[in-house]
């Protein structure tokens, strides 16, 4: 079946804007590193993300950990950085999953505000990685499945990765062979984490990764030729796991089961 390989990581350092592609990322017990290490809220607190202002993909995010200073660049050109001040603690419900944090001082809530045209506060969670939709999680998705994707909407080119927003994307084996893994281990270079399930997908992955406005019916092609999938999920692509030992993965590592 060949081997997997890591072709590209997709982290997003604040959930909702644009991703950054590290050639190695540290994937520990809270997930992959530098994830979703913030997320905004509205005014009523609810949690905002792609489906609901999708155009904040456009701004490009940078965290420098040791330094703790956040970087948003604007799609106007304008950037706007600062060190994190964290303010008020807050609980944000992610699906249903309550999540503590501290709000984030200083200018990212206003520019961001402006460019949503709706009042925004940009959160840091009190634990790394629980801004992940299934929170300390990391995903994975073969380009093989991208292109049968791809190919089921009727497109001549494979869809660009970065909409479906996993943490990586992998080379080397057919399309749909991570279904496979579901429940197994997998050694993700010299990671080990276990796979619980595959990724239902969302409205987001419509939307074109650098503009976040739909141009393609992904949700359409995935109810039309994986509706009758045997899946944990609804309208799956890709798959999720739990790191159980802490590692680093690489551009290049394999990606393999090791039980």
């Amino acid at each position: 079946m060949g081997t997997a390989r890591i072709g590209r990581i997709n982290l997003a350092p604040v959930k909702g804007l644009g991703l950054v592609h590290p050639r190695r990322v540290e994937l520990t017990l809270q997930g992959a590193g530098g994830d979703r290490r913030f997320h905004l809220v509205d005014a009523d607190g609810r949690m905002l993300n792609g489906k609901r202002r999708g155009e904040l993909v456009r701004v490009s995010p940078e965290h420098d950990v040791e330094a703790d200073v956040l970087r948003l660049q604007l799609p106007d050109g304008r950037v706007v950085a600062a060190p994190v001040e964290l303010g008020a603690p807050i609980e944000t419900s992610f699906f249903g999953r309550p999540v503590t944090g501290r709000v984030v001082e200083g200018p990212f809530a206003a520019a961001l505000s402006e460019l949503a045209g709706l009042p925004l506060r940009l959160i840091r969670p009190d634990a790394p990685g629980a801004a992940a939709d299934r929170g300390h999680t990391v995903s994975l998705v073969s380009r093989g499945s991208i292109e049968s994707l791809s190919a089921d909407a009727g497109l001549e080119e494979p869809l660009d990765g970065r909409r479906f927003r996993m943490s990586l994307e992998l080379d080397g084996v057919p399309a749909y062979a991570e279904d496979a893994w579901v429940g197994r281990r997998i050694r993700i270079g010299t990671a080990t984490a276990l796979v619980r399930g595959n990724v239902g997908r969302c409205l987001v992955t419509s939307h074109d990764p650098d503009r976040g406005v739909a141009d393609v019916d992904t949700l359409g092609a995935l109810a039309t030729f994986r509706g009758e999938v045997d899946t944990t999920e609804p309208l799956p692509l890709g798959v999720w796991g739990e790191i159980v030992e802490p590692g680093a993965a690489a551009l290049g590592d394999s990606v393999a089961p090791v039980d």
